[in-house]
C-alpha cells in the first residue's frame, strides 16, 4: 500500500524556503521545494521514514514522518537560521549512514569533507590528486620501498598509520607500508571524509594517525547516465560510463560505474635513467556498483562491489649502455572488494546493520635483466580479509545519542617463500556518544576494545568538546589513543630490492633466514646483538593525540580554522640494518623506537566575496621528531652525538639545532584555490596553488639522523587550474584542465609528473 506526502517549507518569517533539498530515508526518496516553497512525495510505501530537510544558511532539519496507505499526508517545516552554516557540509552531512551507523563527520578527532562538486571542478582523475591539494597532507615518495612505494602522509604521520577505506570499510594492499591512492578512480564518489588524529577509536589499529573514507553514490531518484573522456598529456586516456536507477516502485536503487585509465608514465632523472621511467606506464579498469532494496517496511538490503586491476610494465635504463644495464619492471594487481549490509528499524527507536565485507589484494611484480634474461626478483603477495560487523544506534533523548557495535576480522596472507598458516585473526567492540549537553556545549565520547590474535587486547577512548562561546565563535577540543600492530610485512614478508640492492626481513624470520643465508655463503657481517633484541620482538605502537583550536564565522561568507595538534608516538615501528651480504650491499629487519612526536598547527580560511566567487586557503607548520635522537644530542652521548660535515670529513659534537627532524616530512606546507562560477554562461573556473617547504630526502654523512649536510629536497610551489562550460541544458559539459603549469619537476620526486593537460567531454543522459 502506498500514500503520498507534501507540504511546504518555510523560514521563520512565514516566507518559502526555494529549492530546499528534503531526503526521505532509507529509501532515499528526493526532492526540493518549488517557487512556493512546496515539495511533493508521490507514491511512497506506506510506513515511518526519516525526513532531513536542508538548505544553505538553515540549520538542518530532521525528524520521523509517518505516511499512511491510499492518502495524502501533509507536513509544514519551518527552518531555522544557522549563522555558522558551512556550504560544503550542509546538503551532505547527513546521508553518511546508508551502509555505516557510525556518523564519521561526528568523530572526536577533526574532519574534513570533500564533496563531488570540488571534486569535478578539480578536474582530478585519481584519489591522489585530490588529497595532495588539502591542508596537512602529502602524497610521498617512499624511495626505500621502490619506485612504486607511493603513500599519503597526514599531520606527520607515514602511509602506515592511516586507514583507507571505502564506504566504511577497509581496504588492503600496501607497498612497504604505502597505500597507493592513484589505485582509486574519483568516478562514482560522492563525497571524501578525513579525519586526522587517532581514529583507532572508530577504525582499528591502522588508523593510528587518522583515517580517509570513500564514500560511492547510492541512491537514485531517476534513471540516468553519465559517459566522459578525457585526453591529454603522457597519452593519459580516462573514458568513464556511469548510470543509476530505481526499480520496483523506488523500493530499490542500482548504481554502476565503469573506469579505464591508462598512462605513459614519466622520467623525472633522465641523467640517471636514460631511458625507461620514474613512474610506470599502466592500465587501470575498475569497475564499481551498489544496489539497495528496500524489503520490508523496517528493513533494507544493500550490497556493493569494486573490482580493480592494474597492470604495468616499466623499463628501465642505468646510465648510457641500454644493452648491459636495463632492466624490465612488470606487476600486476587485482584489487577487490564486496560488502553486504542489511538495516533494519525497530520501532522503539533502535537501529540495526548487520555488515559483511571481503577484500582480496593480490600483486604479483617481478624484475629481469634484460642482458641476460634473468630474473632478478619475483613476489607474489596475496591478502584477504574477511570482516563482519554488527552495529546499533539510539537515541536515548533527542540530545543524546549512542552507536556501538561488535566484529572480527580474519586476514589471510601469502607469497612465493611463505604464508601464515590459519592467518591472523582479531575481535574488536565500541561504543560512541554523542551529547548536546546545552545550547552551547556538545561532547562526543567513545571507546573501543581490540584484541589481537598475537599482541592481546587494548582500550582506545576519545572525547571531544565543542563549546560555542558566542554564536560566531566555536571552541574545540579532542583528545584520543591509538593502537596499531605490526603488520604481515613487518613480522613475515622477506622483500628483496635489487636495483637498490638491499634486503628486509621481518622480525618473526629474521634469525631463521639469516642463519640460512650465513650457511650459504651470502653474509658477510651481523649485529648479533641487534639479532638478539629483535628476532620474534616487535611490539605494538601506540599514540596520544591532542588537537585544540576554534572556528570563527563572523558572517555567512566568511570562516575561519585553526587547530594545533600534539601526537605522542610509543614504539614506533622504524627499519634498522642489521646484517651485510656478500652479494646484497645491506640487510634491514624493524625496531621500535621509544618515543616520537608529531606537533603543529593548521589554519584554513574561506570567503565569498561576491556570489560565485570562493577563495578558500590552508596552511600547515609541522614538527616531526624521534625523542632517542634529541635525548642522544642533549646527553652527548649515544650514536647521535656527533656530527660530520661533509665539505672537510671532520667530526663535531652534535648540537639540537642540527637535527631537522624525520624524513620526508616539511616543516611547512599550504595552498590556495580561487574559483568562480559565472551562471549566466555556465562557466566554472579555478586555479590552485600548493606550496611543499623543503623536507629531507636521507641521511649522506651517517650520522643517522638529518642535518645540514644531508640531502634535502627543495621546497616548491605546484600551480594547477581548470575551466569547464556546460551547453545542451547543462548536459554536455567541455573541461580543460592544466595540472602542474609552471612544469616543475626533481629527480628526488619521482611520483610528481611536468605539465600535464587533459580536454575531456561529458554528457548526461536523463528525461526532464
Amino acid at each position: 500500500m502506498r500514500g503520498s506526502l507534501s507540504g511546504k517549507i518555510l523560514d521563520k518569517n512565514g516566507s518559502p524556503v526555494i529549492g530546499a533539498n528534503l531526503v526521505l530515508q532509507p529509501d532515499m526518496h528526493q526532492v526540493n521545494t518549488d517557487k512556493k516553497g512546496v515539495f511533493l512525495f508521490r507514491n511512497i510505501i506506506a510506513g515511518e521514514y526519516s525526513i532531513t530537510v536542508s538548505y544553505i544558511g538553515f540549520k538542518t532539519y530532521q525528524n520521523t514522518v509517518l505516511i499512511e496507505a491510499a492518502k495524502n499526508n501533509t507536513i509544514n517545516i519551518t527552518l531555522e537560521e544557522e549563522e555558522n552554516a558551512l556550504q560544503q557540509v550542509i546538503v551532505y552531512g547527513k546521508e553518511t549512514k546508508v551502509d555505516n551507523l557510525l556518523d564519521i563527520q561526528r568523530s572526536a578527532m577533526p574532519v574534513t569533507v570533500i564533496t563531488k562538486e570540488t571534486i569535478a571542478q578539480m578536474g582530478s582523475r585519481r584519489l591522489d590528486e585530490i588529497l595532495k591539494e588539502q591542508t596537512g597532507i602529502a602524497v610521498v615518495n617512499d624511495i626505500g620501498g621502490g619506485a612504486r612505494a607511493v603513500g599519503v602522509q597526514m599531520q606527520g604521520f607515514g602511509s602506515d598509520y592511516v586507514m583507507i577505506l571505502i564506504d566504511g570499510q577497509p581496504m588492503v594492499g600496501r607497498n612497504s607500508g604505502n597505500f597507493d591512492l592513484s589505485r582509486i578512480s574519483v568516478s562514482n564518489i560522492e563525497r571524501i571524509e578525513i579525519i586526522k588524529g587517532a581514529s583507532s577509536c572508530l577504525f582499528g589499529s591502522e588508523a593510528l594517525g587518522g583515517a580517509i573514507n570513500i564514500v560511492t553514490r547510492h541512491g537514485a531518484f531517476q534513471p540516468q547516465a553519465l559517459a566522459s573522456f578525457r585526453y591529454g598529456s603522457l597519452n593519459i586516456v580516462d573514458a568513464t560510463l556511469e548510470g543509476e536507477t530505481p526499480f520496483h516502485h523506488q523500493r530499490g536503487s542500482a548504481n554502476i560505474s565503469a573506469n579505464y585509465y591508462r598512462t605513459d608514465g614519466f622520467n623525472t632523472d633522465p641523467n640517471f635513467l636514460s631511458g625507461g621511467t620514474t613512474a610506470p606506464p599502466y592500465d587501470d579498469y575498475t569497475l564499481q556498483g551498489r544496489v539497495r532494496y528496500r524489503l520490508t517496511e523496517n528493513g533494507t538490503l544493500g550490497a556493493s562491489g569494486r573490482y580493480a586491476l592494474r597492470q604495468s610494465f616499466m623499463k628501465q635504463i642505468f646510465g648510457s649502455n641500454e644493452n648491459q644495464n636495463s632492466a624490465g619492471d612488470s606487476q600486476d594487481i587485482t584489487d577487490i572488494n564486496l560488502s553486504v549490509t542489511y538495516d533494519h528499524n525497530f520501532n522503539n527507536g533502535l537501529r540495526s546493520m548487520s555488515r559483511y565485507y571481503l577484500t582480496r589484494y593480490v600483486s604479483d611484480m617481478s624484475i629481469l635483466w634484460e642482458e641476460s634474461s634473468s630474473q632478478a626478483s619475483a613476489e607474489k603477495f596475496a591478502q584477504t580479509l574477511h570482516r563482519f560487523e554488527q552495529q546499533f544506534s539510539y537515541s536515548a533523548t533527542a540530545n543524546l545519542k549512542f552507536t556501538g557495535g561488535l566484529g572480527g576480522n580474519v586476514e589471510q596472507m601469502d607469497n612465493r617463500d611463505f604464508n601464515v598458516p590459519g592467518g591472523l585473526w582479531s575481535s574488536f567492540g565500541y561504543l560512541q556518544g554523542d551529547w548536546k549537553i546545552s545550547d552551547k556545549f556538545e561532547a562526543v565520547g567513545g571507546i573501543r576494545y581490540d584484541h589481537h590474535s598475537s599482541y592481546g587486547g587494548k582500550f582506545n577512548p576519545s572525547l571531544g568538546l565543542q563549546y560555542h562561546i558566542i554564536p560566531k565563535l566555536t571552541l574545540k577540543l579532542a583528545v584520543g589513543s591509538g593502537f596499531k600492530t605490526p603488520d604481515y610485512r613487518q613480522r613475515y614478508q622477506i622483500f628483496m630490492n635489487p636495483v637498490a640492492n638491499y634486503l628486509v626481513i621481518g622480525t618473526e624470520v629474521l634469525r631463521a633466514t639469516l642463519e640460512e643465508m650465513k650457511n650459504n655463503g651470502q653474509i658477510s657481517e651481523v649485529r648479533d646483538y641487534l639479532v638478539n633484541q629483535l628476532d620474534k620482538n616487535l611490539k605494538a605502537e601506540k599514540s596520544l593525540s591532542f588537537n585544540g583550536g576554534f572556528t570563527y564565522s563572523p558572517t555567512q561568507n566568511i570562516k575561519v580554522d585553526i587547530n594545533g595538534f600534539y601526537h605522542n608516538i610509543s614504539n614506533q615501528i622504524n627499519s634498522i640494518r642489521v646484517a651485510t651480504g656478500t652479494n646484497v650491499r645491506d640487510i634491514y629487519t624493524y625496531q621500535n623506537l621509544p618515543k616520537s612526536f608529531n606537533t603543529g598547527l593548521e589554519m584554513s580560511a574561506s570567503v565569498t566575496p561576491f556570489s560565485g566567487f570562493d577563495i578558500s586557503a590552508g596552511y600547515q607548520y609541522l614538527v616531526a621528531k624521534d625523542r632517542a635522537v634529541m635525548d642522544s644530542i642533549s646527553n652527548g652521548t649515544g650514536a647521535y652525538a656527533s656530527i660530520r660535515d661533509n665539505t672537510t670529513g671532520l667530526f663535531r659534537k652534535s648540537k639540537l639545532s642540527d637535527y631537522f627532524g624525520i624524513e620526508n616530512r616539511s616543516r611547512h606546507m599550504a595552498n590556495l584555490r580561487l574559483a568562480y562560477n559565472y551562471t549566466p554562461w555556465d562557466i566554472t573556473a579555478n586555479v590552485r596553488v600548493n606550496y611543499r617547504g623543503k623536507y629531507g630526502f636521507v641521511d649522506n654523512n651517517n650520522n643517522r639522523f638529518l642535518d645540514q649536510y644531508d640531502i634535502f629536497v627543495d621546497g616548491h610551489f605546484l600551480v594547477n587550474a581548470g575551466i569547464e562550460k556546460k551547453l545542451i541544458k547543462q548536459r554536455l559539459s567541455i573541461q580543460l584542465t592544466a595540472d602542474n603549469i609552471m612544469d616543475y619537476t626533481d629527480r628526488l620526486m619521482p611520483g610528481q609528473p611536468g605539465r600535464v593537460v587533459l580536454l575531456g567531454l561529458k554528457y548526461r543522459f536523463y528525461k526532464e
